[in-house]
Order: structure tokens, then sequence, then C-alpha cells
């Protein structure tokens, strides 16, 4: 893991260059001659062969656009017709602003499938004490309230909890429609997402798995 001070060192550095490149794309998208499906998020190992790949880490990661996920997106309005992101949005400071702009720029019927740590389904191991549940990553820990904490928080890389009612209020909040939960390897959108976005975690038992997965569709103008 990156220790916080050298990542906040680099966004620090390079943030307003990777603000600038966000707005190059979205004046001149070239890039949407490739593709209409961006993934937000690939890091080191999971770029996505027919997406557009948009990541901050241009040292050793593999993506296409160069850009702060913390901001405003590299795509003119309107302009995508899938967004998908996997772990990801725990680590954004302000997700309705995020999710304003996942709205901005998908197309009208277009849909967005959102994944990250399942906050509902871990309150639900800690009060039974299903300390199997858990993990013991980023630090080893016996106790279920620890490893209940390495979960929710993961060395304070983790910046809020993902539960079903909020990503649902942020969705809708934003105007998404058909809000629901996918299982792990599963989808409502066959069409959008295939095979290589059906991410299933080690430990994303299929009675209640780790990563709360989302998808919500932009409504047709009536």
């Amino acid at each position: 893991m990156v220790p916080r001070w050298l990542k906040a060192a680099y966004y620090g550095l390079l943030s307003p260059a990777m603000r600038l490149n966000s707005a190059r794309h979205r004046a001149i998208p070239l890039v949407l001659r490739r593709s209409r499906r961006a993934h937000l998020g690939p890091g080191q190992h999971n770029y996505l062969d027919g997406w557009i790949n948009v990541d901050a880490n241009v040292l050793s990661a593999k993506t296409d656009v160069w850009a702060d996920l913390r901001f405003r997106l590299p795509f003119p309005s309107e302009s995508l017709d899938a967004v998908y992101s996997h772990h990801v949005i725990e680590h954004l400071p302000d997700l309705d602003r995020h999710f304003h702009e996942l709205f901005r720029c998908l197309r009208p019927g277009a849909v967005l499938r959102v994944g990250g740590p399942h906050g509902d389904n871990a309150i639900k191991a800690f009060v039974e004490q299903d300390l199997g549940w858990f993990g013991d990553w980023p630090t080893r820990r016996s106790s279920i309230g620890g490893r209940f904490e390495n979960f929710i928080f993961c060395k304070s890389e983790h910046l809020t909890i993902l539960t079903e009612s909020f990503l649902r209020e942020l969705a809708e909040g934003v105007g998404f429609v058909d809000f629901r939960v996918a299982a792990p390897g599963k989808t409502h959108y066959p069409e959008y997402f295939g095979n290589e976005v059906m991410v299933v975690e080690p430990n994303d038992r299929s009675d209640r798995p780790s990563t709360l997965l989302i998808e919500a569709r932009k409504p047709m103008r009536s």
C-alpha cells in the first residue's frame, strides 16, 4: 500500500495537470472514437479492453485517460453509454459531486455500475460477531472490532461507508432511475456489462457478499 504522504504529494503536485487534461478531453473528445463505455479507476491490474480506462496513476497503471476522479470527469455531457467502477468511490472525498458527474456524462437511457465495500453486510457481520466474514487486511487483526475497522477504513484509505440506502440517495438525488442492487458476477444490463466486469472478490460469499454493487439508469427525455 502506497503511504498516504506520498499519495498526497503526488496529487498535490500533479492534480492541476490532470484537471487540465480532463478539460482537454471534454473539449476534444477524440478518445470517444474508441468506445462509449468508461471504466473509472483500473489501477495496475484491471485494465479493460474495449473500454476507456480513466485513472490518476500514470506511473504504474495502464490507462487511456489521465485524470483526477475527484473532480470533473474527462467526457463531454451526454457522451457515454455506460460507466463502470469497482472499489473506487469509497476513496473519493465528494460523492455528491461524483454522482452528478456520472449523470452528466451519460446519455439518456445509459447506465452505470458501481461497486464498493458492502457497509450493510459488514454491520450485520459485526453485530452477529461473524469474525470469519472479515479478512485480516490491511492490518492483521484478531478481534471483531479490529477487523471491522480494517474493512470500513482500510488504514484511512476509505473516506466513507457505502450502504444501499446511501448509494440510492446519491443516485436518485441527481436523477438516476431504476436503482437496483446486483449480485457479484451478475448484471441487470448484460447488453452493456459483459464478463469482463463480472468481478467476484475471494470473500464475496453468495449469502452475504463483501462487495455492494449497484446499477442505475439515466432516464430518457420525455
